[in-house]
């Protein structure tokens, strides 16, 4: 099954020995938060009794004698046009453009001012909004193209719809219906290439996609060669901002998805998509109900380079340090969070639950010791609670635990816990989350 957060099945595999150990805070709130029971100190993890960490994955001969690392260094300052005037010129008829119906429409402009012939191949999983489809149309009429379309396996939609339903994703993840409508007829496409071409951008989801590269090896999926690094992978627009794709797509007058107009940023499949609001990230117009570090359909899963994904077989695994190590931030044993949740509390806390291995939750541990470091001489105890190994299932058992990191909000005067919706995580963010408590 395909992982799209840290906290997936088999985190065993991908735990990392702690070569640092936090200092609980002094600051008295402590005893406050858990109530005036007497408590053992947090147990905290020494190095020996760490999970082991795993070997990494090896990492595979590129499909030529390019260099690609060189070559990305080499386009990093570059145009969206003169990467993809450089992609189409190195693999011809061998490489193709990955389009979603959305913004990306970019790369087919980008691609039909090169002069050079090209490639479209897009996803058509059968649950697309009609505004979807007709900007096919309108594309494929405007750039005189036929759009190779990939369709999923009609029997396995079939099994899984009869089995769990229309909307089963509601319930437990999207990643299974993405798997079978997105992902593997994504990987039959690229198994008749050499190389794709995406729109990502880095942007675009903070978790997930903030070191995209221009050019990369694609970790995840196998190209006309076979095998790991068959397959080459381009994202010429990397670099750029939503603005200024849009401002490109405003002066060049190319068709765009009319949903934008109704406030819809990233478009996917029509279940799975809605409109965002004023100042609201645009991945939260996607799979809202799930944690943010799970936003990834699975057709960019190389992204995801801290965990493992079975179905592609690729693995990683590092020695980190542990983190949260401010010295505001509280570390907080099982029982203490027990305590926390038994019973009314005299004081309020904002706790992390998290994975040293994760790299979402490396990504927020500057914003979130900041955090700590500005409550400091408030009424909030701010507490960190690793809950990965052993703790995992009563993490997700009892504090809403599905991907690493979540943060949890615990108001005074109350036994409830409030979960942190929004895949912001930066300081003014959380800030203003625990400011709406008070």
């Amino acid at each position: 099954m395909d992982d799209a957060g840290c906290g997936g099945a088999g985190d065993s595999h991908r735990l990392a020995k702690l070569g640092g150990l936090n200092k609980a805070s002094g600051n008295g709130l402590r005893k406050e938060f858990f109530g005036s029971h007497p408590m053992e100190p947090a147990v905290r993890p020494s190095a020996s009794t760490a999970p082991p960490a795993t070997a990494a994955a090896p990492v595979a001969a590129p499909v030529a004698q390019e260099n690609w690392d060189e070559l990305n260094k080499s386009l990093e300052g570059a145009s969206p046009f003169e990467i993809m005037q450089k992609a189409l010129t190195m693999f011809g008829n061998d490489i193709a453009i990955a389009f979603s119906g959305a913004e990306d429409v970019a790369l087919i402009e980008y691609a039909h001012l090169t002069g050079l012939p090209y490639r479209v191949f897009s996803l058509e999983t059968g649950r697309l909004n009609p505004e979807t489809y007709r900007l096919f149309d309108e594309v494929e009429k405007k750039y005189n193209i036929h759009i190779e379309y990939m369709f999923p396996d009609a029997s396995e939609v079939e099994a899984l719809v009869r089995a769990k339903g229309l909307f089963s994703f509601y319930q437990d993840g999207h990643q299974e219906c993405c798997r079978v409508r997105k992902v593997r007829p994504l990987r039959r496409a690229l198994k008749g290439l050499r190389a794709w071409i995406t729109g990502q951008r880095r942007d675009q989801s903070p978790g997930t996609r903030a070191n995209v590269p221009v050019v990369q090896v694609d970790p995840a999926f196998e190209g006309l060669d076979g095998g790991p690094g068959s397959l080459i992978k381009f994202n010429p627009l990397t670099a750029a901002t939503g603005a200024e794709v849009w401002n490109f797509l405003r002066t060049m007058n190319v068709p765009i998805n009319a949903l934008h107009s109704q406030g819809y940023v990233s478009i996917g499949c029509e279940p799975c998509t809605r409109p965002v609001l004023p100042g609201q990230h645009e991945r939260e117009g996607r799979w809202w109900w799930e944690d943010a570090t799970a936003k990834e359909c699975g057709l960019h899963k190389g992204n995801l380079n801290e965990q493992q994904t079975t179905e592609s077989g690729i693995g990683a695994a590092v020695e980190v340090q542990d983190i949260f190590t401010g010295k505001n931030v509280t570390a907080l044993s099982r029982e203490e969070i027990e305590r926390a949740t038994a019973e009314p509390r005299d004081k309020a806390g904002l706790v992390v639950l998290y994975a040293p291995w994760c790299q979402y939750s490396q990504a927020m541990d500057e914003a979130f010791n900041q955090v700590a470091d500005t409550l400091e001489h408030s009424p909030v105890l701010v507490g960190k609670f690793r809950a990965d190994g052993d703790q995992k299932a009563y993490a997700q058992q009892n504090l809403q635990l599905v991907t690493f990191p979540t943060i949890l909000f615990f108001p005074r005067g109350t036994r409830a816990v409030v979960k942190y919706p929004s895949e912001r995580r930066d300081v003014d963010s959380l800030l203003a989350f625990v400011k709406s408590f008070q």
